[in-house]
């Protein structure tokens, strides 16, 4: 069977793109076959009608330019932190949330969204990773009939962040009720500022996942370059092929076939905050050469 390498980018969805159909667009510009977007501002918990977001168009676009609309995804808003057991409202915001992010996306047509385990913000670590699972079991058991999966996203240790290692994903997917729900994200920055070698040892580093957790929960991948060295716990993003991972390794993930029709999803930078980088590392990463485009720096590859 010949798979598929999905490749994209996070891009925008507001107003002044006409919402969807600026997503689509934008990841048809920068040549992508894949996207992942927000449905909203990511801080806050206001959000435009389903109906105002030009649902059919996006659909149609979609389709007209061979992009799996099964393939793509959505970031969940930070607000939600289900690992909160410290401030009973703070959980049962991001209960609430994460409820009405999946009924949006149902609208949408999109059917998988990644989320931000959390952080446990002073408390015990252990009670805030069974926290994520009871909220997401709380939300599936009141829509019992959503078709939306949750990935839950490899995090880097700032402060008191949780699913920092295998170990803590693998507590909260054993106490997720509907268990076919719930997968992973990996986030090559969040890995590496974790203390897991991807830049020399990724190949290990996948073994000790799917041994730990299983490689048929990995659902997708966010692949970033990162501007700290390994075990930093910061979360800093750097332009692909510019950071302590380098351009070999992310360029090598792109193209295992372990990961082809798994969705690849750019967060880098803009450059200068203004110039958006994503159709030349799309380029680049599927060329297999690195070029020095935004001409940054440090070049540590």
């Amino acid at each position: 069977m010949n798979k598929k390498i999905l490749l994209g980018s996070h891009v925008g969805m507001n107003a002044k793109g006409k919402y969807l159909i600026g997503s689509a667009l934008e990841s048809i510009e920068n040549g992508a076959n894949t996207l992942m977007f927000f449905t909203g501002a990511p801080q806050n918990t206001i959000r435009t009608a389903t109906e105002k977001l030009n649902i059919q168009k996006f659909q149609r676009i979609l389709k007209e330019n061979d992009i799996d609309i099964n393939k793509i995804l959505c970031h969940g808003p930070y607000t939600i932190n289900l690992a909160n057991t410290i401030k009973k409202e703070t959980y049962e915001l991001g209960v609430r949330l994460l409820k009405e992010e999946l009924i949006r996306l149902e609208e949408i047509g999109v059917n998988l969204v990644v989320l931000h385990p959390g952080a446990s913000v002073g408390g015990d670590k252990t009670k805030s990773l069974l926290s994520v699972a009871k909220g997401i079991n709380q939300v599936y058991k009141e829509l019992p009939n959503s078709s939306v999966k949750i990935a839950l996203e490899t995090m880097s240790g700032k402060g008191t962040e949780v699913c920092v290692t295998f170990e803590e994903i693998k507590l909260v997917l054993e106490n997720i009720d509907r268990k076919e729900m719930v997968g992973v994200c990996f986030d090559t920055c969040h890995m590496h500022d974790a203390g897991y070698d991807i830049k020399n040892n990724f190949n290990k580093v996948v073994e000790e996942f799917d041994k730990v957790v299983g490689l048929d929960k990995l659902w997708a991948i966010h692949l970033n370059d990162s501007k700290n060295q390994i075990g930093a716990h910061k979360d800093r993003h750097q332009n692909i092929g510019y950071g302590y991972i380098g351009f070999k390794t992310l360029c090598e993930i792109v193209h295992n076939p372990i990961f082809s029709e798994i969705p690849i999803i750019l967060e880098t930078p803009w450059i200068n905050g203004e110039i958006c980088p994503y159709k030349k590392e799309i380029e680049m990463l599927r060329n297999k050469k690195f070029e020095d485009n935004f001409k940054l720096e440090i070049i540590f590859d």
